[in-house]
């Protein structure tokens, strides 16, 4: 299978019983699971029990424990509300009988209301930019061949963060901005397209944090706490969409990360807010430290 095929058999959850599913896990040299996966698969979980007429508008998360590749997880999914308007699905992923995950997603049906969206910044074409882990691997990243494998899905396109590459912007004090797609076509599915969305929306977030000082994700120990969803509009994940991200504000070794889409005809289809982990390394160790 080609790596698309790969993520679509990741996101392909076993349901165990009602509102119980069992994800797969790929072949990874990494300690812990990446989180974008597991928000993807909570999301499946969780759609896989919503009536058709509802569409995903939110999702809430938290990251509480790095996960396991040597076993699946088990995605336990609740139902607080069933509205004729809304409806509300919570997720917990579990492995080794503990919770690592939590998911809250709220549905809507379709309604006509007021509209309007940011305006899309001026940047170059995806072909201007830089393969994303061609970038981390010439950083030093430990990690980049080990992310290249498990993101091969995905056709990240850098163009520049606060120190390399971006005008600079009184507005913003870190940012970062990257095209973004799925290399091969994923059909027609809705579904697909949010789920496989939301598992490279968890794609270098957190290292806007770290634009403006120059930070070598390399030298800092960076763990995703939570993760936020807000989904305005539907699109195709195997399109290019630009990846807006700006840091406001960084403190107690975490860092807030939020990032804005685009498709290239300049449409706003959805937000992502992202806190985590910065901790800066004094050890003389490298890479990603576990999630505590």
């Amino acid at each position: 299978m080609n790596p698309t095929e790969e993520l679509v058999g990741l996101l392909d959850l076993e349901e165990l019983d009602k509102d119980l599913f069992r994800g797969r896990q790929p072949e990874s040299a990494r300690a812990r699971v990446y989180g974008g996966q597991v928000a993807a698969q909570a999301l499946v979980a969780a759609v896989r029990t919503v009536p058709e007429e509802f569409s995903l508008h939110s999702l809430h998360s938290y990251f509480l424990r790095g996960g396991d590749y040597s076993v699946p997880i088990v995605y336990d999914v609740e139902r607080p509300r069933d509205g004729r308007s809304f409806v509300t699905r919570r997720v917990v992923a579990r492995q080794h009988g503990r919770p690592i995950y939590y998911q809250t997603l709220n549905f809507q049906t379709a309604e006509e209301g007021w509209e309007h969206q940011d305006v899309m910044p001026a940047v170059g074409a995806p072909e201007s930019g830089f393969d994303l882990v061609e970038v981390m691997r010439r950083g030093g990243n430990a990690e980049a061949d080990a992310l290249g494998k498990e993101w091969g899905a995905l056709d990240v396109r850098w163009l520049g963060n606060t120190k390399y590459g971006l005008e600079p912007d009184e507005g913003h004090v870190s940012q970062a901005r990257m095209w973004v797609r799925l290399r091969e076509g994923l059909g027609d599915d809705p579904l697909l397209h949010t789920a496989a969305f939301t598992y490279a929306s968890d794609v270098s977030l957190l290292g806007s944090t770290l634009a403006v000082h120059g930070g070598n994700p390399a030298k800092t120990q960076m763990a995703s706490l939570d993760h936020t969803i807000w989904f305005h509009k539907p699109f195709r994940a195997d399109e290019w969409w630009l990846y807006d991200q700006w840091s406001p504000s960084a403190q107690g070794a975490r860092g807030l990360a939020f990032g804005r889409i685009f498709t290239q005809d300049g449409t706003l289809v959805a937000t992502v807010a992202q806190e985590g982990l910065i901790r800066q390394r004094n050890d003389g160790t490298e890479g990603p430290g576990v999630q505590e």
